[in-house]
């Protein structure tokens, strides 16, 4: 069995990082009133971090997506990465800052089929874009734009993805630690139901 690898690299702050990353630390404190564990492990190479938070930050603010429909992509995506620390950290968003239904959140985090038909529908687009490379079929994209997204929101979700897989990797490699403020959301993939995930060559529970 192969053993995971993790990083001998530390969690840097205020006092050890490297300019660019202290700056980056500094402004992420002044807007959260902390320093994540994630962004103290992503500022070992401060390139990474920046643009994290650019394309984070962008997402947010220019996606289209309600902050529900945003939490759920990123759930989507964190869960379907094994990503504890995400699934935390998002959780806890979607309960105290995005409105995203309780019983939605539980769903993702269960790997259970959502109730609500729009944010089922995003969430099973974000999950083939995923699993299937960036390769959607036409039933993947028809039943996404039936829900009444758009196709500039395919995009969007690429760019999804592509911040969750730098969050989601580092905190692989790092096994970064559950911040406090996220701790009444932790998350295992043992949590999960097994789950067939739609795909041409592979059936897989969650990983």
């Amino acid at each position: 069995m192969k053993t995971a690898y993790r990083t001998s690299l530390p969690r840097l702050g205020l006092e050890n990082a490297e300019p660019k990353g202290r700056e980056l630390l500094e402004r992420a404190k002044k807007q959260l009133g902390m320093i994540p564990n994630l962004y103290a492990a992503m500022a070992n190479a401060p390139e990474a971090l920046d643009t994290y938070l650019y394309g984070y930050e962008r997402f947010r603010k220019e996606s289209g997506f309600t902050p529900a429909e945003q939490e759920v992509v990123f759930l989507t995506i964190s869960y379907e990465n094994g990503c504890d620390y995400c699934m935390a950290a998002h959780s806890t968003i979607a309960d105290t800052r995005s409105g995203v239904p309780r019983a939605v959140t539980e769903a993702i985090r269960a790997g259970t089929e959502i109730g609500d038909p729009r944010l089922r529908a995003l969430s099973e687009f974000t999950r083939a874009m995923l699993n299937e490379r960036g390769r959607p079929d036409q039933e993947d994209v028809h039943s996404f734009l039936q829900a009444g997204f758009t196709e500039k929101q395919i995009l969007d979700v690429v760019l999804a993805i592509a911040v969750k897989t730098i969050s989601n990797y580092t905190n692989h490699i790092f096994e970064t630690p559950v911040d406090a403020p996220f701790k009444g959301r932790e998350w295992k993939p043992a949590d999960a139901a097994p789950r067939q995930v739609r795909s041409a060559s592979t059936s897989a529970q969650v990983r």
